[in-house]
């Protein structure tokens, strides 16, 4: 059986637009990557509302991913593939980042991945880099991420160029699927189908 592990934030958690509630367990995506997958697969949803790439936040605490990313491995492993879809919470105003800080930041987990004995074997596991969709009309998140839009259209390149250089796996995402226009940073039911199928094929290529 190989081991995934999926390390995100809202979107990976299952943050609902709709009823701003949690999705139910069969529509989150990696309940549809662990379907498409089949059970010689064990799919491990690392989910945290807010967290951010690499940055403490002083609103809300305990949201670094480099902290808690660690611990993390050490706790699943053996573990076959970490994919990594974190970076929308990095275009937050309070942070002042632009997106290639925020891509940097993607990259030092990367780098926490591949400098690890969590793997088979006491190997470095491989790693998947999922380049967060382009930002849509805002609502109640609109003040505290003024001007992610315009940032967030440069993450497919500033990832690309991240993952590249590390020798990392990347897939851009927002090809395909696309945040819903009801708050701008999350995934309809119909999306997370699509964004599950599309990892599934990436992760077979992979492992």
């Amino acid at each position: 059986m190989k081991t995934i592990l999926c390390y995100g934030d809202s979107n990976t958690w299952g943050y609902n637009p709709v009823s701003q509630e949690r999705h139910e367990y069969g529509n989150r995506w990696t309940t549809v990557l662990q379907q498409e997958l089949g059970d010689e697969y064990l799919i491990i949803p690392e989910g945290l509302n807010g967290r951010t790439t690499v940055w403490e936040d002083p609103i809300e605490l305990h949201k670094n991913g480099g902290t808690y990313l660690p611990p993390c491995l050490e706790s699943h492993k053996p573990v076959d593939l970490v994919i990594i879809m974190l970076g929308t919470n990095d275009l937050k105003q309070r942070f002042s980042l632009p997106a290639g800080d925020i891509a940097a930041g993607a990259g030092v987990l990367v780098d926490i991945v591949k400098k690890s004995d969590s793997g088979p074997g006491g190997t470095a596991p491989e790693v998947l880099v999922l380049i967060p969709p382009e930002v849509r009309k805002l609502s109640d998140f609109a003040e505290m991420l003024t001007g992610a839009r315009e940032k967030s259209l440069r993450f497919p390149e500033a990832y690309a160029g991240m993952a590249e250089e590390r020798g990392a796996a990347f897939l851009d995402i927002g090809r395909n699927v696309r945040f819903s226009d009801l708050d701008g940073i999350h995934f309809e039911p119909d999306q997370l189908k699509i964004l599950g199928s599309m990892t599934a094929e990436m992760v077979k290529s992979i492992l």
